[in-house]
């Protein structure tokens, strides 16, 4: 079925919508679906009928999901290669009195998505950028959870190298915020399995992969146990995953990180199950946590 953009028959509110203001010279910053075409706003739709062009981050794309609402516009490609030359383009076009919308291939413009180097040129030269919220992976992720947390830290793409990554983990891993990430398929048990190690196995983690779409899966289970739900079905490796994270305990993030510095110590003289004895009784924590992290230590080491 083809959404006719224009369709007040079908669609009462679009004239209301159609009757509100939408000033020249300005750049609309427009959330798209992040795989359900039905998850387009009435806003959205009106706009996109009535903007000059369209910058998308791939034009195929975006024709197709135009085309899904019965539009055509022109497309000006905008990706992370070419922001800033693009940039001046569209500056041009908006200062001559046009209107443009910004988006990516799904979901908000500029949110671990191309964007921001655009919007950021666009305000610099004075001009009027307006955002059409709608979509966000992060969100939806977040408001299936059931996690008990009233913040949460955005950290997007972990870097693909592991070195790197684990660098980026050891420094998230004391925030007592929800952890939002995304990541792809082909390196999600990697991640999955690096986030049990520098964090601990007893943190909960939501899974949430191919959002809207036919195949939606959401599940919730501890650090230790994710790389073996994963690895039990390789269907459950398909798709784009946003991962939640528990945030760290305050109190047992100063606990463990007393722990750690003690167990340093303990193993310059000592074997890791040594170690590990020895730190539980001088911290009251327990052995088996302990151990774990001290093989964690001398491997890194």
């Amino acid at each position: 079925m083809t959404l006719i953009a224009s369709d007040t028959a079908h669609l009462p509110l679009m004239g209301e919508v159609a009757q509100q203001n939408y000033p020249t010279a300005t750049l609309y910053v427009l959330a798209t679906p992040i795989g359900n075409v039905g998850d387009i706003s009435l806003r959205a739709l009106h706009v996109l009928r009535l903007v000059d062009a369209v910058a998308c981050e791939d034009t195929r794309n975006t024709a197709q999901l135009l085309a899904r609402y019965g539009l055509s516009k022109e497309l000006l490609a905008a990706h992370e290669h070419n922001e800033r030359a693009v940039a001046d383009k569209l500056i041009a076009r908006l200062q001559a009195g046009q209107r443009i919308a910004l988006v990516s291939d799904a979901g908000t413009p500029a949110v671990s998505d191309p964007g921001a180097r655009i919007v950021d040129a666009v305000r610099a030269a004075g001009l009027r950028v307006v955002p059409l919220p709608g979509a966000s992976a992060a969100l939806a992720a977040l408001s299936a959870s059931g996690l008990l947390n009233d913040r949460f830290h955005f950290a997007g793409f972990l870097p693909a190298k592991a070195g790197q990554r684990d660098a980026e983990l050891a420094e998230l891993q004391h925030i007592t915020a929800t952890l939002v990430l995304y990541e792809a398929p082909h390196r999600i048990v990697d991640t999955v399995t690096a986030l049990a190690a520098i964090f601990g196995p007893a943190r909960q983690i939501v899974l949430a992969r191919e959002l809207t779409k036919l195949f939606e899966e959401i599940h919730r289970c501890t650090l230790g146990e994710a790389s073996a739900w994963l690895t039990a079905d390789a269907h459950r490796q398909k798709g784009e995953f946003v991962l939640l994270v528990e945030g760290a305990s305050s109190d047992g993030d100063a606990d463990m990180r007393e722990a750690e510095r003690i167990l340093g110590v303990l193993l310059e003289e000592c074997s890791v199950k040594q170690a590990a004895a020895l730190a539980a009784r001088i911290t009251g924590m327990k052995k088996n946590a302990l151990y774990e992290r001290a093989l964690q230590l001398k491997q890194k080491a």
